[in-house]
């Protein structure tokens, strides 16, 4: 710097003046002379920071290996195409395959049930076919047909996005797709078949004439009742051949067939209409007929009754096959369409030897029930597993293709007593003890209704705590109970374990003594919630459904909610277990192991039947008799098991005594009585100046009462067959409205003679000293009147 100071220029020497010469410098300081961040500059800002060239080809690096790529996959993609073209074979209709079966097995997984849908097709020539009959499918499912390519690219991208992100499953669009999607049997709602379908449909297209695709394509598609093709299904719908179909009903095929099982003009008569109408006018629209051929087709042709004369419906397996049926199309995940032709596998949960074990024991058309039952009369049971909602095994007719209504699930009863242990549950929810004593005698007026209510066979009960009341079926008790409740919030437990709130409203001021239609299935769905501790499960028959590729589609609901809790659930149970060891099903004791049940006799004995559980299995077994009109009618004495609950609890006995025969007992949940003598506000009963105590007496004298847990079983030998249980009061008359007598025994039998009187009691029965105000002979109003006598 010193040097350059000093020089000259030749100019400034011979000016005889010496002017430094003006230094040039880099317009871009060296690294040396860059300010350091946050130094004065001298102009206050700091100088642009120096552009490098490194980032910027790093970034066209990027682009050129991203474009080379896609460049790679769009080769790749072009190849595959062109090679998947070149070796795609355009089938014959012969070849179209159709549906898998969809088979059904027994829990085991290898018994089979049955199978869905008889398949049928018929390859015909469509020369004689009349036009309007492709004319007819062309206007209900792809009315661009003679001029489009084949292919809908929009429709395919929307199905299979739909598809893949779980969406309801959407088909293919165009007709040549559809006939493409058969050959693939439907696997298209993956991205290699919706690859596979388009490359098919767009090389049919370039090699075939649009008369011949369509005449393959009415040779293969289902049209529902098992018919591949128009020939089959004109058959199926019309019992004629195809060329003889009139273009009505060649309308009417087409339109339902995007759903033919679902819109059976027999299933669903309103929608079939509804598509009928749409492919009319649109063939009007068309001009594939004329505006006064339409005017003159406003309503769809007739059809002929499905033909279900299936073998795999023969007999009781067509009411598992239903269930199964019904079930899956109620869950929403199969449609009956997939079901037909999805070829899955069906595991169901009933267990082949206790089905078979419950149809020999409950069908009115084995030899023992021949001998008893009165002509015409049905009968229905279900045995399920409370802690998952499997059914195991149930009664619903001897053939269902004689009689398609289901006695387990469709037909109804009157359940009788049976419904009085949903408003003991309420009794013990509004902190009532069940040591509490009521009036059990009959009869005895109640505000609301007319007639007095009596006990079956009008017997007395006097003072009575709420385990003998159950375990006796004392009417009038529960009908107290009723009074403190409501009618609506007995329904409403019940309603909550699980009963069909359709049928047991709550409306009937006989809710309590179960004067309201059921069916067998609600009863077994709400016991199961008392069984699981108050834990609610879903009754199922399906366990899993699997594709054709073994993959999982359907797994059942084996969870429970909790309803109720646990302890007022057992306190339940614990009065339960009274009815078998001592009341009115004391055969059932021959099963040999811990059982509560319930009795329940019709109003005007019209029906009867028994409902028992161990902490795993509960069983509900039934009977009635329709009339002619479907109206209930009375049943007549069935020799010495009476009209009501027992010869149930008897068929209850010779069922559960062989399904528990290999299994270990099961004690019931220990359960606390926090309840209050009284209810809570003393009005309940006779308050709490009148009731009974813990250790079984009263507080006045009284043996009535016992209040301790029973878990023990008296053993299939332990009634032997004459059964004698002591008792220290008044026995209980038999179940065929016999004269109770007064002593210190009562004389049981069951077991071997089967007879069985309704009062086998312990320790209880006893008639008391009554209140100085109140008559037991006459119940609250102290005088005689007319009785009205309900179920038991």
């Amino acid at each position: 710097m010193e040097k350059e100071s000093r020089r000259v220029s030749a100019r400034s020497i011979g000016s005889g003046r010496a002017k430094p010469r003006r230094a040039y410098k880099s317009a871009k300081p060296s690294r040396a002379e860059q300010p350091r961040r946050g130094s004065n500059t001298g102009r206050g800002s700091a100088p642009r920071a120096p552009q490098r060239r490194g980032p910027k080809r790093h970034r066209h690096r990027i682009l050129k290996w991203t474009l080379g790529i896609i460049a790679a996959i769009i080769l790749a993609g072009i190849g595959m195409f062109a090679y998947l073209y070149a070796t795609t074979e355009i089938p014959l209709p012969e070849k179209i395959a159709m549906a898998e079966k969809t088979k059904v097995y027994y829990a085991d997984g290898t018994t089979p049930v049955g199978n869905f849908a008889t398949q049928n097709r018929e390859i015909i020539s469509c020369d004689a076919l009349p036009k309007y009959i492709g004319q007819s499918m062309v206007a209900s499912e792809n009315q661009s047909f003679y001029k489009d390519t084949g292919v809908d690219f929009k429709g395919i991208a929307r199905a299979l996005l739909n598809n893949v992100s779980g969406g309801a499953r959407q088909g293919a669009s165009t007709i040549t797709q559809q006939y493409a999607e058969r050959y693939y049997m439907g696997d298209t709602h993956t991205y290699s078949g919706k690859v596979r379908e388009a490359i098919l449909a767009m090389k049919i297209t370039k090699s075939q004439d649009k008369d011949k695709v369509l005449c393959n394509y009415m040779n293969t598609i289902y049209l529902g009742r098992g018919a591949y093709g128009i020939e089959a299904a004109s058959k199926a719908y019309f019992n004629k051949d195809a060329k003889d179909m009139t273009m009505p009903e060649s309308a009417l095929l087409a339109g339902i067939i995007p759903a033919p099982s679902t819109w059976d003009p027999a299933v669903n008569p309103k929608r079939a209409q509804q598509r009928f109408t749409r492919v009319i006018n649109i063939m009007k629209n068309q001009g594939y007929i004329s505006a006064q051929d339409a005017a003159a087709t406003q309503q769809m042709p007739p059809t002929v009754p499905p033909q279900t004369q299936q073998s795999s419906y023969k007999g009781t397996n067509g009411y598992i096959l239903q269930m199964v049926r019904d079930e899956l199309t109620g869950s929403g995940n199969f449609t009956p369409d997939d079901l037909d032709t999805g070829g899955y596998t069906i595991v169901t949960t009933i267990d082949k030897d206790k089905q078979d074990l419950m149809f020999n024991t409950v069908s009115p058309s084995t030899d023992e029930n021949k001998k008893i039952l009165n002509d015409g009369m049905q009968t229905g049971g279900m045995s399920v597993n409370p802690k998952d909602g499997s059914i195991i095994s149930f009664y619903a007719g001897d053939d269902y293709l004689t009689k398609q209504l289901n006695n387990a699930t469709q037909a109804t009863y009157e359940p009788g007593s049976t419904m009085k242990p949903f408003a003991l549950l309420a009794t013990i929810q509004a902190g009532v003890s069940l040591n509490t004593t009521f009036n059990g005698n009959s009869p005895r007026t109640y505000a609301g209704i007319t007639q007095p209510v009596r006990n079956f066979g009008n017997e007395q009960y006097g003072y009575t705590n709420l385990y003998n009341a159950t375990a006796n079926s004392v009417n009038t008790v529960y009908m107290d109970l009723q009074e403190h409740l409501g009618a609506k919030k007995v329904a409403q437990t019940a309603q909550a374990a699980g009963m069909n709130p359709k049928l047991m409203t709550g409306d009937n001021p006989f809710t309590v003594l179960g004067n309201d239609g059921v069916h067998v299935s609600d009863i077994a769905q709400a016991y199961s919630t008392i069984a699981n501790q108050g834990n609610k499960p879903t009754l199922h028959i399906v366990a899993s459904v699997k594709d054709s590729a073994g993959k999982d589609m359907y797994r059942a609901p084996t969870g429970s909610e909790r309803i109720f809790s646990a302890n007022d659930t057992a306190l339940v149970a614990k009065a339960m277990t009274g009815t078998v060891q001592y009341g009115t099903a004391t055969e059932v004791r021959r099963v040999g192991k811990p059982i509560a049940g319930k009795t329940g006799t019709a109003n005007d004995s019209t029906a009867g039947s028994f409902i028992g559980f161990t902490p795993s299995v509960v069983t509900v077994i039934a009977m009635w008799k329709p009339g002619a009109d479907g109206k209930p009618q009375e049943i007549k004495a069935l020799g010495r098991y009476g009209s009501g609950g027992l010869y149930p609890a008897h068929l209850f006995t010779e069922y559960m005594k062989q399904t528990l025969a290999d299994t270990d007992s099961e004690s019931f949940p220990v359960a606390h009585d926090e309840g209050k003598v009284g209810g809570p506000d003393g009005s309940w009963g006779t308050g709490a100046r009148y009731s009974s105590s813990s250790n079984g007496n009263y507080s006045r004298r009284s043996t009535e009462g016992n209040d301790s847990n029973s878990n023990s079983s008296s053993g299939s030998g332990s009634t032997g067959s004459t059964g004698t249980d002591s008792s220290n009061g008044t026995s209980r008359s038999n179940e065929t409205g016999g004269t109770s007598s007064n002593g210190n025994s009562s004389n049981g039998t069951s077991g071997g003679t089967g007879t069985t009187t309704e009062g086998n009691t312990t320790s209880g029965n006893a008639t008391t000293t009554p209140p100085a105000n109140q008559t037991p002979s006459q119940g609250n109003n102290g005088q005689s009147q007319p009785q009205t006598q309900t179920g038991q």
